[in-house]
Parts: C-alpha cells; sequence; structure tokens
C-alpha cells in the first residue's frame, strides 16, 4: 500500500505483532529476573509438604501425643473451660498445640531443605 508521496505504509497489523511480542519478551524478562516461575514451584512444592505433615502429624505425633495424656484421644480435641460469672468460654489448646507443631514439622523441612540444596550459596542476577 503506498501514501501520496510515494512510501510504503506499514500494515497495520505488524505494529501490533511488533507491541505484543515486545510486551510478551518484557513479561518473560520479567518471569527471569523475579524467579517467578521458583515461586510458584516452591508453592506448589509447600502445598504437598503440607500434606505430608499433615499425615505426619495426624498419623504419628498426634497418637504418641495421646497416649502421654490423661485420658488418651486426639491432641486437637483438648480443651480447658473458663467460667467468670454466669458465663463459660472453651479454649482449644490441643488444637493451638498441634497447629504450632505443624508449623515447627514445617519450618524444620523448609528449613533443611534449604540448607540441603544449598540455597543460602545462590546469588540473584545483577
Amino acid at each position: 500500500m503506498a501514501s501520496d508521496d510515494g512510501t510504503k505504509k506499514p500494515k497495520p497489523h505488524h505494529k501490533v505483532k511488533a507491541k505484543a511480542k515486545e510486551q510478551t519478551a518484557g513479561f518473560i524478562d520479567f518471569v527471569r529476573e523475579q524467579g517467578i516461575v521458583g515461586l510458584a514451584i516452591g508453592f506448589i512444592v509447600g502445598t504437598q509438604a503440607r500434606v505430608l505433615v499433615d499425615a505426619l502429624t495426624n498419623g504419628f505425633i498426634n497418637p504418641l501425643v495421646g497416649l502421654v495424656l490423661p485420658g488418651g484421644g486426639s491432641l486437637v480435641g483438648r480443651t480447658f473451660t473458663v467460667t467468670v460469672g454466669s458465663q463459660t468460654a472453651v479454649f482449644g489448646w490441643g488444637l493451638f498445640v498441634y497447629a504450632l507443631i505443624d508449623f515447627l514439622i514445617i519450618a524444620a523441612v523448609i528449613y533443611f531443605v534449604f540448607k540441603w540444596l544449598r540455597l543460602d550459596k545462590l546469588d540473584k542476577k545483577k
């Protein structure tokens, strides 16, 4: 297609393609520089680690604690009641301890995997 001065005008869709390619390249650079892929992989692995830790806590730790505690049973169901006047409140201390054990196990797993893979030695791109 020629203009009035005899020069060829680029077709409009070429500009759109070039702009889209430029934006896509910018996004890919962003993903590489910011480690988004690593973050996504870490999120997926962390989710699966959570499932594994839940199984460990439910299958082994909770029954062991139940053997030690008087009356047996599950740690999650442990509560104490406080009565003030005519009002009572039930506190689920067992659920809190269970969540704390879960957190400590997950933190330890993350720490040891981080050290085992020597991720603390990696430098970010400059």
